[in-house]
């Protein structure tokens, strides 16, 4: 936990799932330099929302401000089951949710939910994910910059029709994220675009909505395109993606290479395509084994959707799979799964760290049955094998090449 000084007072904010002995904080210098902005600019009474706040530091601090223009009226928890379940459905008409967070990211969802509970345990707030519909009218449209470009141009998309030319739209992100390709995009989709000065390496993006919203065309996303020859049971299939999945115009190389090697199963299995991304590896398990039953899961929300597409366009309608959107293995089950294949991330926006992989391991080991195995695909400098040895007391490689690495790790 690391504390956060606001305008408005002092936060303790942690990432999620929160780990005491990881020193990444739960918010950047451009986050706090969109909350002085907001303190000495003021803002609309009206509906706010933050779209692509990472770990909830933006939602939070305005949730908690003393001013209550944006926290609205306390309900206690709106936002669902505190484990990301599904909202019961209200008895009667809620009032209207002045604070909205629109996230991709299950994490930082759950992250913005105990941050919350913390600081400002009566605020309503709505938190929405990037497949939900997005509100009606937006007066306050706050955004952090995310690494893909793609899903920045979705989401300005979908919320283009709820600004309005008195919207006050502010972007915000460190100066090796904001882009002149950035600024065109805010300009194309909502109006005339400027920056701020840098202030310790972050940026402020000003959009003034044009009185007519600018039609920016045909959105191009979901992406759909077919795989190569020669990579197994998907070869030329199609793949469809979502704006912001990992290589979403292209099949990058781990994949391929792990796709290659997938292992030779037959007959009832349980399969698990962990972090699943687009779901080509879990696609392809049950493509070459009819009888398997197949659970994809990402903490994308983009992803997951993108996995259900890429599944229903290349099985039958007799194919057995489930589509969750979860931290890792967290939800599933112990010892129920056969199979868990895995290409794991190292990086979490600019931070390159194991803490995703060490986390997907663990929970891995929990799902598996005895005599269960996990499959990862990696690069080769990455250690991955001394982690999976210490978690399975087993590890071999199933196959390499110069640059990446299968493992194969067996539950005893």
């Amino acid at each position: 936990m690391h504390r956060l000084t606001t305008p408005w007072g002092d936060l303790d904010l942690t990432r999620f799932p929160a780990e005491p002995r990881e020193q990444l904080r739960a918010w950047d210098a451009a986050d706090e330099y969109l909350l002085r902005h907001l303190a000495e600019a003021g803002g609309p009474s009206g509906g706010t929302v933050v779209l692509g706040d990472r770990w909830g530091a933006l939602t939070t601090a305005l949730a908690a401000a003393p001013t209550g223009d944006l926290s609205g009226e306390p309900t206690g928890d709106p936002t669902g089951d505190p484990t990301g379940g599904p909202a019961a459905p209200p008895t009667t008409a809620p009032a209207p949710y002045r604070l909205t967070q629109i996230s991709d990211s299950f994490l930082g969802q759950q992250a913005t939910r105990a941050n919350l509970r913390r600081a400002a345990p009566g605020a309503r707030v709505r938190l929405l994910s990037t497949r939900d519909a997005p509100p009606e009218r937006i007066d306050l449209l706050l955004v952090r910059v995310p690494k893909s470009l793609a899903l920045l141009e979705d989401q300005l998309r979908r919320l283009a029709p709820a600004v309005h030319p008195g919207t006050v739209v502010v972007g915000t992100g460190m100066t090796t994220e904001i882009h002149t390709s950035t600024l065109r995009l805010f300009e194309r989709i909502l109006g005339p675009t400027r920056t701020s000065l840098a202030v310790r390496k972050a940026r402020l993006i000003l959009c003034a909505p044009a009185d007519r919203t600018p039609d920016p065309g045909p959105n191009p996303w979901p992406l759909r395109y077919a795989l190569p020859d020669g990579i197994g049971p998907l070869s030329g299939r199609t793949v469809t993606n979502h704006a912001g999945v990992f290589c979403a115009d292209r099949l990058d190389i781990g994949t391929r290479f792990l796709l290659q090697h997938l292992p030779v199963r037959t007959g009832r299995d349980r399969v698990v395509d962990l972090g699943c991304g687009n779901g080509v590896v879990g696609t392809a398990a049950a493509v070459a084994n009819p009888d398997s039953d197949v659970l994809f899961v990402d903490e994308s929300h983009q992803a997951v959707a993108s996995a259900e597409a890429t599944f229903r366009a290349n099985t039958g309608p007799a194919a057995k799979a489930e589509f969750l959107v979860a931290d890792a293995l967290a939800a599933v089950p112990p010892e129920s799964a056969d199979l868990v294949l895995n290409n794991p991330p190292f990086h979490s926006h600019r931070a390159t760290t194991e803490t995703a992989a060490r986390h997907m391991f663990a929970s891995a080991r929990a799902a598996l049955r005895p005599g269960g195995e996990l499959w990862v695909v990696a690069n080769r400098h990455l250690p991955y094998h001394v982690r999976l040895r210490r978690l399975f007391g087993n590890c071999e490689v199933a196959a390499s090449d110069p640059k990446f690495v299968i493992l194969r790790a067996v539950k005893r």
